[in-house]
C-alpha cells in the first residue's frame, strides 16, 4: 500500500483518567494515590450527573485505532498503535506522525471534534510533541485544519448528520450503526474502559477500538451517499468487499470473528 492511496483515515481512541493528575488538581494536599483519587471523582461525578466520565483534560489515551480508506473509499488496512505496548505518548506521536506520512489525509471520526482531536493535541502539548502541519495557524481561516468547517481536513460524521451542532443526536455512534444493520456497542463500552485497564485487560479494550473504527467506516460510507459521492449500490458492493476483508483476517483477530458474529445487513426498502 503506499502512501498516496490513503485519501481517509477513521480513526478511535479509548483513554483512561490519569490518576496522578486528578489527585493532584482536585485533591491537592490530600495524598490521595491515583487509584483512589480517580474514584473519588468519579463518585462525585455520579452524585451530580448520569455520567461518571472524567472530562477529557484528565485523560491520556491507551488506545487508538485507524482504518485507512482509499479515495474511492475502499477499506485497506486498520491498525491499532503500539501494539502491544500502547503507552500514551506513543500512540499520540505514532497518530500525528501517520497523519503526516500518509499526506494529510482527510480524518474522519464520530464526536472527534469534542472529544478525541482535543485529547491528541493536549496529549501532544503534555509529551511536547510538534504538529505544525495540524497547527496551521498562517492559514487563511477556512483553510486551517482545525478550522470547524474544514471537512476536507476533518469529516466529524455526528457534526453532518446534526448540522455542526444544531442538534443532539441521541444514540452516538451505536444508533447510527444500527441503523445500517451493524453491531453498534457490544460487549465493552466507554464508561467500562477506566475499570477494564484497572484489570489490565488492554487487549480487550483494543478490540472494542477496532470495532468502533468499523462502525464509523460504515456510518461514513452512507454519508457519501447522502453527499451523492456513492449510490446506494456502490455503497453495498464497498461494505460487501469489507465483510470480505473482515473474514480474511478473522482468524487472526478476536475483534473481527466478535462483529462478524453480530453482523447485519442493512434492509433495503427500496429493492
Amino acid at each position: 500500500m503506499s502512501d498516496a492511496s490513503v485519501a481517509y483515515l477513521a480513526f478511535d481512541i479509548e483513554t483512561v483518567a490519569d490518576g496522578n493528575l486528578v489527585s493532584r488538581i482536585r485533591y491537592p494536599g490530600e495524598g490521595l494515590d491515583g487509584v483512589a483519587a480517580i474514584e473519588r471523582y468519579r463518585q462525585e461525578l455520579r452524585d451530580k450527573y448520569d455520567s461518571d466520565f472524567i472530562p477529557y483534560t484528565f485523560q491520556i489515551p491507551i488506545s487508538v485505532a485507524v482504518g485507512k480508506i482509499a479515495s474511492d473509499y475502499r477499506l485497506l488496512d486498520i491498525t491499532v498503535l503500539d501494539e502491544p505496548h500502547f503507552r500514551p505518548h506513543v500512540l499520540t506521536e505514532h497518530f500525528w506522525r501517520g497523519w503526516d506520512r500518509y499526506r494529510r489525509p482527510t480524518l474522519v471520526s464520530f464526536n472527534g471534534r469534542t472529544f478525541d482531536l482535543p485529547l491528541l493535541e493536549l496529549a501532544a502539548f503534555r509529551y511536547g510533541i510538534s504538529v505544525p502541519g495540524w497547527f496551521n495557524v498562517a492559514a487563511r481561516s477556512f483553510e486551517q485544519f482545525r478550522n470547524r468547517f474544514n471537512l476536507d481536513a476533518h469529516i466529524d460524521l455526528q457534526e453532518v448528520l446534526t448540522n455542526f451542532g444544531s442538534t443532539r443526536f441521541t444514540g452516538g455512534l451505536n444508533l447510527a450503526a444500527q441503523l445500517l444493520g451493524k453491531p453498534g456497542k457490544m460487549d465493552v463500552q466507554g464508561h467500562m474502559v477506566q475499570d477494564l485497564y484497572h484489570e489490565g485487560k488492554v487487549a480487550e479494550i483494543n478490540d472494542y477500538c477496532r470495532c468502533d473504527v468499523l462502525d464509523t467506516y460504515f456510518v461514513f460510507l452512507r454519508t457519501r451517499v447522502l453527499f451523492g459521492d456513492l449510490s446506494l449500490d456502490e455503497e453495498q458492493g464497498l461494505i460487501a468487499q469489507a465483510k470480505s476483508w473482515l473474514m480474511k483476517r478473522a482468524a487472526d483477530e478476536a475483534a473481527y470473528r466478535m462483529y462478524l458474529d453480530r453482523w447485519g445487513d442493512w434492509t433495503n426498502p427500496w429493492s
